[in-house]
């Protein structure tokens, strides 16, 4: 199995300006910034919609609320993972209907990996066990810098 590359992380990948009420607007507004920095491929928004449509990727914990949207590898140009910690929260149907309800996700990380299915799944695995630590959420929320989120994350994967 795959561990988290945390050389993907970035500070130029990480925005605190995002306005997008559902994902889908999140998608379009995230397209608008990774494409001119030649990480997507032009079948990239189409296919998170569609994905995120079929499989949906909201998390609510007692931590944080959450949404990990990510396509399959053909739709990459270079991997990447982004991190947008919208103004407000933004609307994501739930992970395996986990919930009734929309999840209000404070956090999105749109992952870009050139990494088949199994290899995809453990590094979910890897974040979604940052996100069920208190202190994690906590730490990872307070920062307002994209550095400091890039460090933090990077932190607490690595733990």
């Amino acid at each position: 199995m795959a561990i988290l590359d945390t050389s993907l992380f970035s500070p130029e990948l990480v925005f605190f300006d995002a306005t997008a009420t559902t994902g889908t607007e999140l998608f379009s507004w995230l397209r608008e910034k990774l494409a001119p920095m030649g990480y997507l491929e032009d079948s990239w928004l189409q296919a998170i919609i569609t994905r995120e449509n079929n499989y949906p990727t909201g998390l609510e914990s007692d931590n944080i609320s959450v949404a990990i949207p990510h396509v399959e590898p053909e739709n990459i140009a270079k991997p990447y993972i982004a991190v947008v910690k919208p103004k407000k929260p933004v609307a994501f149907e739930p992970m395996a209907a986990m919930v009734d309800h929309p999840v209000q996700a404070e956090l999105i990380i749109n992952l870009g990996l050139k990494a088949h299915d199994e290899d995809q799944v453990a590094v979910l695995q890897k974040l979604m066990n940052v996100f069920m630590d208190a202190s994690a959420c906590e730490n990872i929320l307070s920062q307002t810098t994209g550095k400091g989120m890039v460090d933090t994350i990077v932190k607490h994967c690595k733990e």
